[in-house]
């Protein structure tokens, strides 16, 4: 188990979340394409730094209250009636599951 997702466990039971089932690690190249993929489109509206704009924060203090599933899904569907689109053609809930895992921990630079 990995520290963000050991982080992401600790969080969810804490708060009284259920956990998420363990996904899948992505290969070391889909990890550099998922930071890329965060960093700049997701950047576009929650700020190149994830600290906020259009969209809210992302950092490990604003999402420390929202379950992980949650997370995963609103990534996966978006949120309809939003600016937040679905991202289901370009990643698999498993790569939903790693970010949210990456996003609480910290996200890499």
């Amino acid at each position: 188990m990995s520290n963000s997702t050991a982080i992401v466990s600790v969080l969810t039971a804490l708060l009284g979340f259920p956990a998420l089932p363990a996904a899948a690690e992505p290969s070391p190249a889909r990890q550099k394409e998922l930071i890329h993929l965060v960093r700049q489109d997701c950047g576009s509206c929650h700020g190149m730094t994830l600290q906020g704009g259009l969209g809210p924060a992302l950092l490990p203090a604003n999402l420390a209250d929202k379950p992980a599933e949650s997370l995963v899904a609103t990534i996966v569907h978006g949120r309809p009636g939003t600016p937040m689109p679905p991202w289901h053609r370009f990643l698999a809930e498993d790569e939903a599951q790693w970010i949210v895992a990456k996003l609480m921990a910290g996200f890499p630079k």
